[in-house]
């Protein structure tokens, strides 16, 4: 059974720092492309940042500077590190990880940046 579980979000401050992390079971972890999408209330899931097996990385043009993805295959684990956080990065953030036409998804964690 594949599992992704999120964790690592929460209430921050405009400008706060918060990490995410997606564990992942039941996938050769190595073999996947991973990812961190984000969807608002009312508003579709945009992507915010992608990992290859190979470590290069990919973010939308919204969190570039700010935010960083990295992963660890030791631990079957893909980490986001969100830094000088807006109100706008509100979201629920998801990871998925993706493998040819496999994708599978995480249930999401709920990140708000408010004072």
């Amino acid at each position: 059974q594949v599992q992704l579980v999120e964790s690592g979000g929460g209430l921050v401050q405009p400008g706060g720092s918060l990490r995410l992390s997606c564990a992942a079971s039941g996938i050769l972890f190595s073999s996947y492309a991973m990812g961190w999408y984000r969807q608002a209330p009312g508003k579709q899931r945009d992507l915010v940042a992608t990992i290859t097996t190979g470590g290069s990385t990919n973010y939308a043009d919204s969190v570039k500077g700010r935010f960083t993805i990295s992963r660890d295959n030791a631990k079957n684990t893909v980490y986001l590190q969100m830094n000088s956080l807006k109100p706008e990065d509100t979201a629920v953030y998801s990871c998925n990880a993706k493998w040819l036409a496999l994708i599978y998804w995480g249930q999401g964690t709920q990140v708000t940046v408010s004072s």
